[in-house]
């Protein structure tokens, strides 16, 4: 007869806030973007593009530029909520995330082919909201007994004045 063996834990570390960010923006990224190539075996849609419309717009460099902007805003939103400063970039995803609510949905606006496009803005929307939780929610630290004594002792040049004095 065998003697059971003692089960382990499996170690979960916390993952630091930026990180969280970050995949939550590649995941989105990703979203936005499959949704789009998806979209082009949706019947009359390469026609259209081959007749130079792209759902109600004319395709043109004003479209195309758009469209590149839309895509490398979450793209660099990866990066940046791995670089910047804390609270910059807390507001700038809070920002971000905020105004892509209503881009994301407007994608879903007219298209005929509502499952899949409702599932995909479902899923970008989650996603913002993940963010827009994960921003919200940014942990924060008190100020360390080191910080606290420099914030209230006299710097360097009133010290000296006053043993001169």
């Amino acid at each position: 007869m065998r003697t059971p063996q003692p089960t382990t834990t499996l170690e979960d570390q916390p993952i630091p806030v930026r990180a969280k960010l970050a995949a939550a923006w590649t995941s989105f990224m990703f979203l936005y973007v499959y949704v789009d190539i998806l979209n082009f075996f949706t019947p009359g849609v390469i026609e259209d593009i081959l007749d130079g419309r792209v759902f109600e717009f004319d395709l043109s460099q004003t479209f195309s530029t758009t469209a590149l902007t839309l895509v490398a805003i979450p793209i660099l939103m990866v990066v940046l909520s791995m670089t910047l400063p804390a609270r910059v970039n807390r507001i700038a995803n809070l920002i971000v995330a905020s105004l892509y609510v209503p881009v994301t949905a407007f994608n879903a606006v007219g298209e005929s082919w509502l499952y899949f496009y409702g599932l995909g803005v479902a899923l970008e929307v989650i996603l913002l909201a993940l963010i827009l939780r994960y921003a919200w929610t940014w942990p924060r630290t008190a100020p360390s007994a080191t910080m606290a004594t420099m914030a209230t002792s006299p710097d360097r040049e009133t010290v000296r004045a006053q043993q001169q004095a």
